[in-house]
């Protein structure tokens, strides 16, 4: 069974309630067609006139940001926005799943995820993953999305939550590479210590998973390359998840990647939040938007 027949068959075991918060556009109806005909879950449009302000909606925006709603009033002009009204229905719990950019910007999707669910425990870092697909194969590549230049702390935000996620979406052991220019001190400059910094930070928080850096692309995927350049390494030649340095690194990469190595890519996944909103403005088709709604029905940790 293929990497994306399988996602299918497991988000269908969950009956998620699935939020779309541009109902206006033809992509996203016919996506939630597809969705529902495909049993991954039932479905709610949202247009610019749909209006639900109902006391719990207005009460988790001002407890969550009091600073931006100090009145009943701005929180229920708040909620007159799709986007914000979608994630504060997975806020609340009256829906598992909202995927909103088709028609506006990440940031602006990103901007309600926070107000409304906010970040994962421990993680103050959004971030976002494609996972590459070829053949049985699949990797993780973040951030690919969101930060354009991570600080060390939010490089290892990034890893952590792309190993979580990839356990939750992949089912396979995550083993993360901290992607440079440099292995293992071939190179040095502030670009290195960074990422080095990143690792350190990781490092403190013991993770459960193996991870390594710094590493060029060829000796974190490549066997023989990782056997003669970082010998003993615990990742290097067998990783599956790459933290690229930049925002520019992980952009380009995953491009290449897909336009000429013939890879498919799915996403960007959000990742790094309280509860899944998925993020749709990669010029998103109807087959994209179910593939995502699929996926960040699997990011749910539910069944």
């Amino acid at each position: 069974m293929k990497f994306l027949d399988r996602v299918y068959e497991r988000a269908r075991q969950r009956k998620a309630r699935i939020v779309l918060a541009e109902g206006e556009d033809p992509r996203v109806q016919e996506a939630g067609r597809r969705i529902e005909r495909a049993g991954l879950g039932s479905v709610q449009l949202l247009t610019r006139t749909t209006l639900d302000a109902r006391r719990t909606l207005v009460a988790l925006l001002r407890s969550r940001r009091p600073d931006k709603f100090p009145s009943d009033t701005a929180a229920t002009q708040a909620l007159e926005h799709p986007l914000t009204l979608g994630a504060c229905l997975v806020g609340v719990g009256d829906a598992d799943v909202m995927l909103g950019g088709a028609m506006y910007t990440s940031a602006e999707t990103i901007r309600a995820a926070l107000w409304a669910v906010g970040t994962a425990p421990g993680i103050a870092t959004v971030s976002g993953a494609f996972y590459m697909i070829k053949d049985d194969r699949v990797l993780t590549f973040a951030d690919a999305a969101v930060c354009p230049e991570p600080e060390p702390s939010q490089l290892a935000d990034i890893a952590l939550t792309s190993a979580r996620e990839r356990r939750l979406i992949v089912e396979d052991e995550p083993v993360v590479a901290f992607l440079s220019y440099s292995t293992k001190g071939s190179a040095s400059g502030p670009r290195i210590d960074r990422v080095l910094a990143g690792m350190a930070e990781l490092r403190a928080r013991e993770p459960d998973f193996a991870f390594d850096g710094e590493l060029q692309l060829d000796a974190a995927l490549v066997p023989a390359v990782a056997a003669r350049k970082a010998p003993g390494s615990p990742a290097a030649g067998r990783a599956n998840v790459l933290i690229f340095p930049d925002l520019d690194a992980g952009n380009i990469g995953y491009k290449l990647v897909e336009r000429l190595g013939g890879w498919t890519a799915l996403g960007p996944i959000l990742q790094g939040l309280a509860r899944p909103i998925s993020d749709l403005s990669r010029g998103a088709t109807a087959d994209d938007i179910v593939n995502t709604a699929a996926i960040a029905i699997l990011q749910t940790r539910r069944g």
